[in-house]
């Protein structure tokens, strides 16, 4: 049986545990999106884990969406980040970079030059974003014409070598929770008639060729990717996600990738098992390492290893709370409790304070 503490091996990654730290945005970078020397202190602290993913990162100045999320697309922002992974590195820890475009979950006053937000398809979402002054009513996003696809592709491509120029153990590639990959995947926000929509083989196209290329830029043995197929997350949704995660999930084992990173359920504080979907299948058809993240605790983490579901269990909220939690975990010691308050905002303040067990 496998447990929670045990080492692992994710393609070149050697573990030391099989807890892994989620992505966790927390728009805390400096000017020009730019990591900074709090962010390596924050990491630092949580170095203990198996497997740090970092917050999620853009790839290109039209990938961000939210204000002070640390991008991987300038020279300042790669020095920044490798403050960031001398840090956990010292601390023994490892870490991967979370590569990410945010799509259709922005506004005109956060892409360059004032343009629109690109997407797979001229649908507006629903609800308002923050553009670090105000909230904003989403736009009806541009979409992408077919001939700016590999020059896309590429972007993600070069974020990966970006990530290995600035440290990083590994790369995932961030394919869920409604962002770009995720709108070309979703019936909902894919109505293209080119190659890239229509069929579920046709919206899993550009998934697919940005994994043949970030795993041709570092190695496919420093990929990862994470899906999410029933979240409602940003306003989406699929005709038939058990159906269209199966057939992604198939395909990724062409790539022997380092590791698969999967949300149960909607992405909220519980698993909501109501919502209907069978990992088990995308588990028997996976041949890699597979990473389960949402709501889990100890006794769910272990449960699930025990069983078979997962290779390792990524925790979000209770390693924000607890940057000590391996060594909780170890010694059955109680949990500080996450301040909501402080997820998105306060600097040091609900970021590095959180106490940590004596000796």
């Amino acid at each position: 049986m496998i447990d929670l503490l045990a080492p692992a091996r994710f393609g070149a990654l050697e573990l030391s545990n099989r807890v892994v730290m989620s992505s966790l945005t927390r728009c805390r970078a400096g000017d020009g999106n730019v990591p900074t020397s709090l962010m390596a202190e924050y990491y630092r602290q949580r170095a203990a884990v198996g497997l740090i993913l970092s917050e999620a990162s853009p790839i290109c100045a039209a990938g961000h969406g939210y204000p002070r999320t640390p991008g991987i697309h300038t020279a300042e922002q790669v020095a920044g980040w490798k403050q960031v992974t001398a840090a956990v590195h010292e601390a023994g820890g490892r870490i991967a970079l979370q590569l990410w475009h945010v799509g259709r979950i922005s506004h005109p006053a956060l892409q360059p030059g004032g343009a629109l937000p690109v997407a797979p398809s001229a649908i507006r979402p629903a609800g308002q974003v923050f553009t670090g002054s105000d909230m904003q009513d989403y736009v009806t996003p541009r979409a992408l014409e077919t001939d700016e696809l590999p020059g896309l592709v590429e972007d993600y491509a070069e974020a990966a070598r970006n990530a290995m120029a600035a440290g990083f153990d590994a790369v995932e590639v961030h394919a869920g929770n409604g962002y770009l990959l995720d709108q070309f995947l979703r019936s909902s926000s894919n109505q293209r008639t080119d190659a890239y929509g229509g069929s579920q083989a046709n919206r899993a196209r550009l998934l697919l060729e940005v994994m043949q290329a970030v795993c041709e830029a570092v190695g496919s043995a420093r990929v990862g990717v994470r899906l999410s197929p029933v979240t409602s997350a940003n306003g989406l949704s699929d005709d038939d996600p058990q159906g269209l995660f199966e057939y992604v999930v198939a395909q990724l084992n062409a790539f022997d990738l380092a590791f698969l990173d999967i949300l149960r359920g909607t992405g909220g504080a519980s698993q909501e098992a109501w919502v209907p979907f069978d990992y088990a299948r995308l588990r028997a058809l996976y041949r890699g390492n597979l990473i389960l993240n949402n709501a889990y605790d100890l006794a769910s983490a272990q449960a699930a290893l025990q069983a078979g579901e997962a290779d390792a269990v990524a925790f979000g909220r209770l390693l924000l709370a607890n940057p000590d939690l391996v060594e909780r975990f170890r010694r059955g010691a109680p949990l500080n409790v996450p301040d909501y308050q402080t997820f998105y905002a306060g600097e040091a303040k609900g970021y590095t304070d959180y106490p940590v067990l004596a000796g």
